[in-house]
């Protein structure tokens, strides 16, 4: 999953981005309104953790704007303001969900999931494809009912293709989902993480659409 983090505060923004990245997330940081809306213009998120008091342009400015592109990205407001009339504001402009800083990362992880799940249409915690269940809340992956030791990397991967079964997602696709700005990519990093995925779920459960990508579920006919 890969998260734009929007916060123009550096302690708060190292932190969050490494507790982010610590929970299996690739995070890329902006510190201003107008980088954020140059970056999500332009690049695509799984999630957007949107700051309001941002120099440049405002986060409400930002969030009006990427509605108004029809950009459907998920927007949760991270922020200082807790006035009724700014929550209101934030959510009627097109906000998915609002928390106020302080806030327990416990509670923003399980936002982030709450959204995520809504965005895709499931109410259902765990991700489940043919004898495989994989729950986002414990990121506990379990085979026929064991329980499998998997890398973050490995999940990541894993996450990506069981939240689209059937769908053919691209090595760049993954590898989009699993790196952040500036974050070292080894040119095989993909195929090792299948390879050690097929190992530990069987060779029939993530398939090669040979020069496409990988992709999960009931075997496709040939064309």
């Amino acid at each position: 999953m890969r998260l734009l983090l929007v916060e123009d505060d550096r302690m708060i923004g190292e932190s969050l981005r490494g507790a982010l990245r610590q929970a299996g997330f690739a995070v890329d940081w902006v510190r201003d309104g107008r980088a954020a809306d140059s970056t999500m213009s332009s690049e695509r998120f799984d999630l957007a953790l949107l700051d309001l008091g941002l120099p440049g342009r405002d986060g409400i400015e930002v969030l009006q704007a990427l509605r108004a592109r029809g950009d459907r990205t998920p927007v949760i407001v991270v922020t200082a303001r807790d006035t009724l009339a700014s929550r209101v504001r934030g959510l009627d402009e097109g906000a998915d969900d609002y928390i106020v800083k302080p806030f327990e990362l416990d509670e923003l992880l399980a936002r982030i999931r709450a959204v995520l799940r809504r965005h895709a249409g499931r109410a259902e915690p765990a991700l489940t494809v043919e004898n495989v269940t994989l729950d986002p809340a414990t990121r506990e992956v379990r085979r026929d009912g064991v329980p499998l030791a998997l890398s973050a990397r490995e999940y990541a991967v894993l996450e990506a293709l069981m939240l689209r079964p059937g769908a053919i997602l691209s090595r760049a696709q993954l590898e989009d989902r699993l790196y952040g700005w500036g974050e070292e990519l080894e040119s095989n990093a993909i195929s090792v993480y299948v390879h050690q995925l097929r190992r530990k779920l069987g060779d029939g459960f993530i398939h090669t659409v040979r020069g496409v990508g990988y992709y999960v579920g009931p075997p496709k006919s040939p064309a």
